[in-house]
């Protein structure tokens, strides 16, 4: 059963203040495309934040590796839709707050009941999507350097239109390369335990692309 109901929604509107978690800043990365699309550029391996090693260690079944069973998700219009529906039903049900404020502590990654931040907002559309049939494979938690220059966690999903990032920041689900944030690293497809860097979502300068 989820940890939130829905009944008494309530909108998300205030980014949390400060950074969500530290982050590992090294690394290199590559560009890889998939049969043409667009996908982010993922190369070597990163170290897991240390809220979510926390996080795998008290919720073992959620970190199971199974290998990559789907590589992208075949997107159409019904599993569009959902994406948009989950994003927004956990935006509006959850509200922002800090773990520090919430549980006296800086970092502390866990299923939301009524507020969190922002990586228990992605924890929980990952559950749902899941629920609702999406291999974990597809789901991939990632870490991010938001407009303000803030760590920042969001939920990318694999499909086979590209990359495409649920945010709590926003209701709208964008192109990876759409939202303006710096890619640090996000989940292994293969391993939900491991973490891989992520190059940037724009090219470097000088470098041509077909859009």
């Amino acid at each position: 059963m989820l940890p939130v109901e829905f009944t008494s929604p309530r909108k998300a509107m205030v980014a949390l203040a400060g950074i969500c978690f530290t982050l590992v800043l090294s690394g290199t990365a590559a560009a890889t495309d998939v049969d043409g699309k667009p996908s982010m550029k993922v190369l070597g391996a990163a170290r897991a934040p240390i809220g979510h090693a926390e996080f795998c260690s008290r919720e073992p079944s959620e970190c199971v590796r199974t290998g990559a069973k789907t590589a992208r998700v075949a997107l159409d219009s019904a599993r569009l839709s959902e994406l948009i529906r989950i994003n927004s039903a956990v935006n509006d049900a959850i509200a922002p707050v800090t773990d520090i404020d919430l549980y006296g502590t800086a970092e502390r990654w866990i299923y939301p009941v009524n507020k969190g931040d922002c990586e228990d907002y992605v924890l929980l559309k990952r559950r749902m999507l899941m629920g609702a049939g999406w291999d974990a494979s597809v789901l991939l938690i990632t870490v991010v350097r938001d407009e303000k220059g803030d760590g920042h966690a969001v939920l990318t999903v694999s499909t086979d239109k590209g990359d495409l990032v649920l945010d709590n920041q926003r209701d709208a689900v964008l192109a990876w390369q759409d939202t303006g944030y710096e890619y640090i690293k996000r989940q292994s497809q293969t391993d939900p335990k491991s973490w891989v860097f992520v190059g940037p979502a724009r090219p470097e300068t000088g470098v041509a692309t077909a859009r």
